[in-house]
């Protein structure tokens, strides 16, 4: 490749990378604010799903997000629930603390209006230490929580978590 060449595709990967980031850091700041909202969680796949009420404060800056609140369900149950998130490049990683099991690794990447996360509990869940976590831009100001896991009966995918939140 003649040497004009590679310095134009350069040029343009740079170009491409920074317009990325600019978008990223544009979507991450979308999620700043107070939530609070409803949904269900279910412990796990063999136990019914709980009716919880919940707030969240949402920070976010150009390469990170953290979401810090509670969730309320049977009336007197509160769990803290928080997860700080870092961006690099196109790649998502932190930490979720408000599982039994302790804190989990999440892993993951943005698709469209979404994050899509692995998460590695911190113990077994289900009879593994894996499930997916989606934390999802709804319209201007809305955001969605879930998580889905595999039921080790049936092998299927089964949705543990759905929280619907909007701004307050």
């Amino acid at each position: 490749m003649k040497p004009f060449a590679q310095f134009a595709l350069a040029g343009c990967v740079l170009l491409a990378a920074g317009t990325a980031h600019a978008d990223e850091a544009k979507f991450l700041q979308s999620f700043n604010g107070d939530f609070a909202g409803k949904g269900t969680v279910q412990v796990t796949t063999d136990v019914p799903n709980v009716s919880v009420s919940c707030s969240f404060k949402s920070n976010a800056t150009s390469t990170s997000l953290s979401l810090d609140g509670n969730c309320r369900g049977l009336v007197l149950v509160t769990r803290a629930i928080s997860a700080n998130l870092k961006v690099t490049g196109a790649k998502y990683n932190g930490i979720y603390v408000g599982s039994r099991t302790g804190p989990a690794q999440l892993n993951g990447s943005r698709s469209g209006n979404a994050i899509n996360l692995g998460i590695g509990w911190a113990k077994e869940v289900n009879g593994d230490r894996k499930a997916r976590m989606t934390v999802e831009k709804k319209g201007e100001n809305g955001m969605r929580l879930t998580v889905t896991d595999t039921d080790p009966k049936t092998g299927k995918s089964v949705v543990t978590s759905r929280i619907d939140l909007q701004r307050t």
